[in-house]
C-alpha cells in the first residue's frame, strides 16, 4: 500500500463519526442542504415557470424540471422503501415522470420541502445499516444487497451530479447560479470553498 493511500486511509479512520447517531445526522445534514440548494435556485434564480421545462441544446431531452424531480425521486423512494416492513426492496427505476413539480416552481417547492420534512422524520429513527435488497437494471436486471445509510449518501451524491446539468441548462437560460451548485462536497472542500458544503467537518 502506497505512503499515500495509508495516510488517507488513517486519517479518514481518525476523522470518521464515532456512532451511528453522528454519521447519520451528518448524511441527513448534507441531504437537507443538497435538496435546499434546488429550491433556494427555484426561489430566487429562476423567474417563471416556463424555465422549468425548457429543453437544453446541450443535453438532448434535459430541463430543469426533470432534472429536479429525478433527483428528488431517489430520496423518496429510498424513504419508501426503508419505511415499509422488512425486508426492504428498493429499485430506482421507478419512474414518476411528467409530475406538476417537473412544470411549476410553487409544486416544485412544495415536493423538495417534503421530501426534506420525510428525511427530517425517518433518518433518526433509522438505522445506519439497516439492510436493503436494491433491484436494478443496468441493462442486466442486478440485485445487490446495501444498507440505508448507503443508499442515504449515494442520494445525495446522485442529486449533486443533476445539479451540474441544471446548471448547464441555467446557463444556457442566462440563469446566475450559487456558486457551490452542482459541486461534490469533495471538490468544493479541494477548491477550499466557502460554501456550507465546502467547509470540511472535523
Amino acid at each position: 500500500m502506497s505512503t499515500t493511500l495509508s495516510s488517507t486511509s488513517a486519517f479518514a479512520s481518525q476523522n470518521a463519526p464515532h456512532d451511528e447517531a453522528t454519521a447519520l445526522s451528518r448524511l441527513l445534514e448534507v441531504s437537507t442542504a443538497i435538496l435546499r440548494q434546488a429550491i433556494d435556485l427555484l426561489e430566487n434564480g429562476l423567474t417563471t415557470d416556463e424555465q422549468l421545462t425548457t429543453h437544453s441544446n446541450y443535453i438532448p431531452g434535459s430541463t430543469i424540471g426533470k432534472h429536479l424531480r429525478h433527483a428528488r425521486d431517489h430520496f423518496v423512494l429510498l424513504l419508501d422503501a426503508i419505511t415499509t416492513p422488512a425486508p426492504h426492496v428498493l429499485s430506482y427505476d421507478k419512474r414518476s415522470r411528467n409530475t406538476p413539480m417537473e412544470s411549476n416552481r410553487k409544486a416544485a417547492m412544495d415536493a423538495l420541502n417534503e421530501a426534506i420534512a420525510r428525511l427530517h422524520e425517518v433518518v433518526p429513527t433509522t438505522k445506519m445499516t439497516e439492510p436493503i435488497t436494491l433491484h436494478a437494471v443496468t441493462p442486466y436486471p442486478q440485485v445487490l444487497e446495501t444498507t440505508f445509510g448507503r443508499e442515504l449518501w449515494f442520494a445525495g451524491l446522485h442529486a449533486i451530479h443533476h445539479w451540474s446539468m441544471v446548471r448547464v441548462i441555467a446557463g444556457e437560460l442566462g440563469i446566475k447560479m450559487e456558486e457551490s451548485f452542482g459541486f461534490a462536497p469533495s471538490t468544493l472542500v479541494h477548491m477550499e470553498s466557502k460554501a456550507p458544503l465546502g467547509k470540511p467537518k472535523m
